[in-house]
C-alpha cells in the first residue's frame, strides 16, 4: 500500500488495503456523516487500555452485578454502527459502513451489544488483526451500555488471549478505565507483536 500521511486524502478503500492500513499503525476517518471524503490517520500519541490492568469503576461494577442488560457479540454488527453515528458529529460515512461490514463478513471487525427489553441499548466495534483489538466506537441509548460492553470486551479479549486494545485517541470517557497515551514508536512495537500472534481462541 502507498503509505499516507495524517490527514491525506486517500485512494480508494478496499477490506484489504484496510486491514494492511491497520497493521502499520494507520486508521481512517470521514469528515463528517454526509461526506464521502475519508482521510487516513496516524497519531503521534495512541491510546491503548491495557487488558492486565483495566480498571472498572466501583459504581459500574456494582450495576454490572445487576445484571441490566442481556450481552452479546455479533449479533447486530450494522445496528451497531448505525447507533454510533447518533451524534451531533461522527466520522462514520456511508463509506465507512459498508467497509466494515465487509470486514466484519470476512471475520475481521466483531461487535459487542447490550440489549434491554428486547432493544439494542448500546455497544461498540471494533477490528481484529492477530492478537489485537482496534476499538472503533461505541454508543448507548440507554446510561452506561457503552460502559457495560467495553467491560465485556475485555474480559472477553482477556479470556480470547489478545494482547493490544487500541483505543486510537484517549478521552474522558476512557480515563475512568485506565487508558494510557504512548508514543507511537511503543504503540508499532506493541501493534507488531500483537499483530503477528493468533489468539488463543477465535470468535
Amino acid at each position: 500500500m502507498t503509505t499516507p500521511t495524517e490527514s491525506e486524502p486517500m485512494e480508494p478503500l478496499t477490506p484489504e488495503l484496510l486491514l494492511a492500513a491497520y497493521a502499520s499503525g494507520y486508521f481512517p476517518m470521514a469528515t463528517s456523516r454526509t461526506s464521502k471524503e475519508l482521510d487516513w490517520f496516524y497519531p503521534e500519541k495512541r491510546g491503548i487500555l491495557p487488558l492486565d490492568n483495566f480498571h472498572v469503576p466501583r459504581s459500574l461494577a456494582k450495576l454490572i452485578r445487576k445484571t441490566p442488560f442481556t450481552i452479546t457479540t455479533d449479533a447486530a454488527f450494522r445496528e451497531v454502527m448505525l447507533g454510533c453515528t447518533e451524534r451531533k458529529s461522527t466520522w462514520i460515512n456511508d463509506e465507512i459502513i459498508s467497509l466494515y461490514c465487509e470486514l466484519h463478513r470476512m471475520g475481521f471487525a466483531h461487535s459487542v451489544e447490550c440489549w434491554q427489553e428486547g432493544k439494542l441499548a448500546g455497544g461498540l466495534y471494533g477490528v481484529v488483526l492477530g492478537c489485537a483489538f482496534f476499538g472503533e466506537s461505541m454508543f448507548s441509548r440507554t446510561p452506561n451500555a457503552s460502559r457495560v460492553a467495553l467491560v465485556y470486551l475485555v474480559q472477553l479479549l482477556n479470556d480470547k488471549g489478545y494482547h493490544l486494545l487500541d483505543t486510537q485517541f484517549i478521552n474522558y470517557h476512557l480515563k475512568q478505565f485506565g487508558v494510557l497515551e504512548i508514543p507511537r514508536a511503543e504503540y508499532l512495537d506493541k501493534l507488531k507483536k500483537a499483530v503477528s500472534e493468533p489468539p488463543a481462541e477465535n470468535w
